[in-house]
């Protein structure tokens, strides 16, 4: 199941986020996490500067989908982690395996485009970290992570869906803004 999951959500085709274009096409992901005051409604919020001038808000209730606000700014050209919220235990390293929930929104826009909270918050496995078939930005940035945190991660092109974006929902060169709940490493 999570092979598939993988195929549908993350490899760059276009039939892999027919879900996710229908949800934002419906309203579902419309707004999300786009404005200060829904911040303000969601619980206390975590500012993360991401550069100099550059803060991206996230909600803390990792029991909850997060509510982000990403700013109009020049995107970071380079990977960005930060922890939201700490978790504890064991380090994510190459190898494991690690079971998360996620939303992810562009940087341009600030829209969510796809999320695991839209499909019952059901955890995603990430397997082997370091290889497993996700995009690069995933595989580097989860690296560290720890049971309960909820890590924002900013992902650069690059290491995203380069210029070809990916089944309209993500445009050509986008930076990609995930926060990522982390729910086990290794089945623990």
């Amino acid at each position: 199941m999570a092979s598939s999951l993988v195929s549908r959500v993350w490899k760059p085709v276009a039939a892999a986020f027919v879900s996710a274009a229908l949800l934002a096409g419906c309203g579902a992901g419309d707004g999300a996490g786009s404005s200060a005051d829904e911040s303000a409604d969601e619980g206390d919020v975590n500012v993360v500067q991401i550069s100099d001038g550059v803060e991206v808000s996230v909600s803390e209730d990792t029991g909850s989908r997060p509510v982000v606000t990403v700013p109009d700014a020049e995107p970071p050209t380079t990977l960005f982690t930060a922890d939201v919220v700490e978790g504890s235990g064991a380090e994510a390293k190459a190898g494991d395996a690690v079971a998360v929930q996620y939303a992810g929104f562009n940087w341009s826009n600030g829209k969510e485009f796809d999320a695991s909270w839209n499909r019952g918050a059901q955890p995603f496995e990430v397997s082997p970290l370091g290889s497993a078939p996700v995009i690069q930005g995933w595989n580097d940035g989860l690296i560290g992570a720890q049971v309960g945190d909820r890590r924002v991660i900013v992902i650069p092109p690059e290491l995203g869906y380069g210029a070809q974006g990916a089944g309209g929902v993500i445009g050509p060169n986008e930076t990609l803004v995930f926060v990522v709940d982390v729910v086990s490493i290794n089945g623990q």
